[in-house]
């Protein structure tokens, strides 16, 4: 996973450099699920998703040098949103499209339907400061720090004492994002919605810097985003009940309670380059890249 972070940070400005000169065919019209040869293949989503987007752009651009991939992140929503007005050929979501949002889809797209795939898992990270001493949380305390006339706002109240300031700082992400939209399904329930006077955060990567950076923070997000200046917590569905770490193997027998698939989206069933880059990318070979950049490949 770190290598990965290393050539990460050495390529990206690569890649955004080498898609974005590759502009779509002039008089080519909306996006499709079908990009012709030589045709950018556009994929706009989920943060969670982006690095992980990114990796696969610039592995699949080194075995097809003709291979021309434009990423850029946003959010699930924006992402989903980008898909329905036709502007891109594939979108990244940490969750699943709504049917509000699968039907103004078939309106705006002549009846056509979002065609969905599951490309990789996830176990959705709580992170907290490394040196936070509390080591797992259940579900149901989450909901009560989280959600809207929680009763959990200090960190005595879980039976620890971190550094510096006894009230949980809570760090979240803007409401176009997949996680935070998976987070409150999942975590606080269909009818509870968060409380306010949460940071809320563009990018995954930015709510575990923030955490990071401060002692009586507490955030969630994608696995793929630990780094040695946090840690995560042990989670349980309920309190009492043995936590359990975020783990492939926990993600896939989905005994870690908030364990999720990542989808990439279409318009129609995906063809001609598209395709063969979404094939690629459930391939083993795109599958040990998930891997690498700390995400659950489908299979082991």
């Amino acid at each position: 996973m770190n290598s990965w972070k290393i050539v990460l940070g050495a390529v990206t400005c690569m890649v955004f450099l080498w898609v974005t000169g590759c502009d779509r065919q002039a008089g080519s019209g909306p996006a499709s699920s079908s990009a012709k040869p030589g045709q950018a293949i556009v994929v706009d989503g989920s943060d969670t998703m982006v690095n992980l987007s990114q990796a696969w752009a610039e592995s699949y651009h080194k075995k097809k040098p003709e291979a021309n991939i434009q990423v850029s992140g946003g959010g699930s929503g924006v992402g989903i949103n980008s898909l329905i007005a036709g502007k891109v050929d594939m979108a990244n979501a940490s969750r699943r499209m709504e049917e509000k949002e699968i039907a103004k889809a078939k309106a705006n797209n002549a009846g056509k339907e979002p065609k969905e795939l599951i490309v990789a898992l996830d176990a959705l990270a709580i992170y907290v400061h490394k040196d936070n001493p509390l080591d797992s949380i259940s579900v149901e305390e989450l909901a009560e720090i989280y959600g809207e006339n929680g009763t959990i706002t200090k960190w005595s109240q879980l039976g620890v004492t971190v550094p510096g300031s006894d009230e949980i700082q809570r760090v979240s992400r803007q409401n176009n994002s997949g996680t935070y939209a998976y987070f409150r399904e999942h975590v606080l329930g269909k009818k509870r919605d968060f409380k306010n006077g949460s940071i809320d955060q563009s990018g995954s990567k930015d709510v575990v810097a923030l955490v990071s950076r401060t002692p009586s923070a507490i955030g969630y997000s994608g696995m793929g985003y630990k780094n040695d200046t946090v840690k995560w917590l042990k989670i349980s569905a309920k309190k009492g009940q043995p936590g359990i770490l975020p783990s492939a193997e926990a993600a896939r027998n989905n005994t870690y309670p908030i364990s999720r698939p990542l989808f990439i989206y279409t318009m129609g069933e995906p063809q001609g380059t598209v395709k063969e880059f979404m094939d690629w990318c459930r391939s083993p070979e795109g599958q040990k890249i998930v891997e690498e950049v700390g995400f659950v490949p489908l299979e082991k």
